[in-house]
């Protein structure tokens, strides 16, 4: 009995050791399996990771390209502005002076249609040379042209108007 019990423990310590080695086996081929599905899954992660960074880099590029096209732009723009900034300085000063050339202007008309006034009531009291129609002729021909005094005279407006006290 002793024989046989024997070869039943012995069947059993053969059939354990067989399944420990097909349970070993198993549990190798899954971790094999598990190891294989990790560096997919690694490989897969770092080409995820290398395109966002591909895709980050080409973000960056075409950024850094609008950017410079702007400041491009802010500069023909700020070019252009400082232009048309001193053009209308230019203009400005050339307004001033003309309101300054016509204040003149004015002014030697009023002097001389007060004059003209003068001379006119004189004329005709004291029976003076001055006839009225000459005197009407000129100021009628310098009222409807006043411009011509400004071209008469090569002098500036000032010098002109110191001329006369007023």
């Amino acid at each position: 009995m002793a024989s046989s019990s024997g070869n039943s423990s012995g069947s059993t310590q053969i059939q354990n050791s067989g399944s420990e080695e097909d349970l070993q086996q198993l549990m190798d081929q899954r971790k094999r399996k598990r190891m294989l599905s990790n560096r997919e899954s690694a490989r897969r992660s770092r080409l995820r990771k290398q395109k966002h960074l591909d895709d980050m880099m080409a973000k960056v590029t075409e950024l850094k390209n609008e950017n410079s096209q702007i400041l491009t732009r802010i500069n023909v723009t700020t070019q252009h502005y400082m232009t048309v900034e001193a053009e209308n300085s230019v203009l400005r000063a050339q307004m001033m002076e003309l309101s300054q050339r016509l204040q003149s202007l004015n002014e030697i008309l009023n002097y001389i249609n007060s004059n003209t006034a003068t001379v006119d009531a004189s004329a005709a009291t004291t029976n003076c040379m001055f006839q009225a129609e000459e005197i009407q002729g000129f100021s009628d021909g310098f009222l409807n042209n006043p411009w011509n005094l400004m071209y008469s005279n090569q002098q500036p407006i000032m010098a002109s108007a110191d001329i006369f006290d007023y």
